[in-house]
């Protein structure tokens, strides 16, 4: 298996500035993101940023940096100007990293990067586990998916998916036990000839209602298969109170 895990990385953060950057145990978060990354069997492990800053910290821990345009309205049109610079062949596989995922598991990015090379009609490659509780399938700040037989997306939101009409028209407290609702984690795998048709699509409705850019590729009729992991996995950090939760947890490892 052969692919290169991207970090893409924006300073601007309304809710926690200059995120990146924030330090978890001793390194910044980008550094701490990419370092997991680079313990999965990527082959290249390179963060892509629109800020010098982050350039300076990633290279300084010893870690590619690659500085891109500013203007990227997605992580993953960040991935495809990486794709374009490094003139990579339309078969090579790109995992994105999220820079926000300090504990991301390694083993998590190679299975996305594993079933993206298993299924030749998939366009990208996702991830989610199976949600347990009923005020996650509510909460508009966790993303859902559901998928058909074959384990393909057939959409992603924020609200909650799929609606179990009888039961929740008796109670919402609880989800129904034969309910399969599934917690989208945000890792993606693609392939770099995906990657160009990707960045010349317009955003479509869906996406701009959502703001969630996988609904590009699905609006414009591309496959995205979806791993199913058995775990839960860590916290990311959206803001000051995740942050803490994921020094806590960094400790915790140490």
């Amino acid at each position: 298996m052969s692919f290169i895990a991207v970090v893409p990385a924006r300073m601007a953060s309304s809710r926690l500035p200059d995120k990146p950057l924030v330090d978890i145990c001793g390194l910044p978060m980008v550094v701490r993101t990419a370092q997991r990354a680079a313990a999965s069997g990527a082959d290249r492990v390179l963060v892509a940023t629109d800020d010098a800053r982050i350039v300076e910290a990633v290279e300084s821990h010893g870690i590619e940096a690659l500085l891109t345009r500013p203007d990227h309205p997605s992580g993953t049109d960040r991935l495809a100007e990486v794709a374009q610079r490094l003139e990579l062949a339309d078969d090579a596989v790109l995992v994105n990293v999220q820079g926000d995922e300090p504990l991301i598991d390694p083993a998590l990015v190679d299975a996305v990067a594993q079933l993206l090379q298993a299924d030749e009609g998939a366009a990208m490659a996702t991830c989610a586990s199976r949600l347990t509780d009923a005020a996650s399938l509510f909460s508009p700040s966790i993303v859902k998916v559901v998928c058909d037989a074959s384990g393909r997306a057939l959409y992603f939101s924020r609200a909650p998916i799929p609606w179990a009409r009888d039961a929740f028209a008796q109670q919402r407290e609880q989800l129904p036990p034969e309910l399969d609702a599934l917690h989208h984690i945000g890792l993606y795998a693609y392939r770099a000839g995906f990657l160009r048709r990707f960045s010349a699509l317009p955003q479509g409705p869906l996406e701009r209602w959502e703001s969630l850019e996988q609904l590009r590729a699905l609006e414009n009729g591309h496959a995205i298969a979806v791993h199913v992991t058995a775990t839960h996995p860590p916290p990311g950090v959206d803001t000051p109170e995740d942050l803490e939760r994921v020094r806590r947890l960094c400790q915790q490892e140490a």
